[in-house]
C-alpha cells in the first residue's frame, strides 16, 4: 500500500493578508462611491401638484411663492412655498400625514394627501431623470 503524505497548509500566509487587504479596500471604496455624499447641484427646482391624478400646476419653485389652496374630495389643502421650501400648514383631511410630514426642499421629495388625491412634488430641473429604477 502506497501511502499520500501531502500537507496541507492551515496557517495564512502573507499572500492570504494581501487578498484580504485588496478585497477589504475594494468593498470600502465600493461604499464610498454608492453611499458617500453626493455632488449637490444649483439646478432649479420645479414644483409639480396633481390633484386627483391631472397636473394642476408646474412652475419653477423659485416663482411658486406664497401659500395655494387645492380641493378635490371634500377636502381643501393649504401649501406655503418660501425659501426654497414646500409645506402642507393646513389639511382638513382625517390623519393629517401631509401635515405632519413637514417642508420638503430637495429633488425628488413629495408631499402627498391620500383623501383629497393631492400630491405635491419637487423635480430637479435638469435634463435626464433623478434616478432610475428598474
Amino acid at each position: 500500500m502506497k501511502s499520500n503524505s501531502s500537507t496541507v497548509k492551515t496557517r495564512p500566509t502573507p499572500w492570504d493578508a494581501l487578498v484580504f487587504a485588496a478585497v477589504a479596500a475594494l468593498a470600502v471604496l465600493t461604499a464610498l462611491v454608492f453611499y458617500g455624499p453626493k455632488a449637490r447641484t444649483n439646478a432649479p427646482l420645479t414644483c409639480v401638484v396633481s390633484v386627483g391624478g391631472e397636473v394642476m400646476d408646474h412652475v419653477p419653485l423659485a416663482s411658486f411663492a406664497g401659500e395655494h389652496t387645492y380641493s378635490h374630495n371634500g377636502y381643501t389643502l393649504t401649501v406655503r412655498v418660501s425659501g426654497g421650501q414646500v409645506e402642507v400648514l393646513h389639511s382638513d383631511c382625517p390623519g393629517q400625514d401631509c401635515v405632519h410630514s413637514g417642508p420638503i426642499s430637495r429633488a425628488g421629495q413629495s408631499l402627498v394627501c391620500l383623501p383629497a388625491q393631492v400630491v405635491i412634488h419637487l423635480e430637479s430641473g435638469t435634463d435626464g431623470p433623478d434616478v432610475i429604477v428598474g
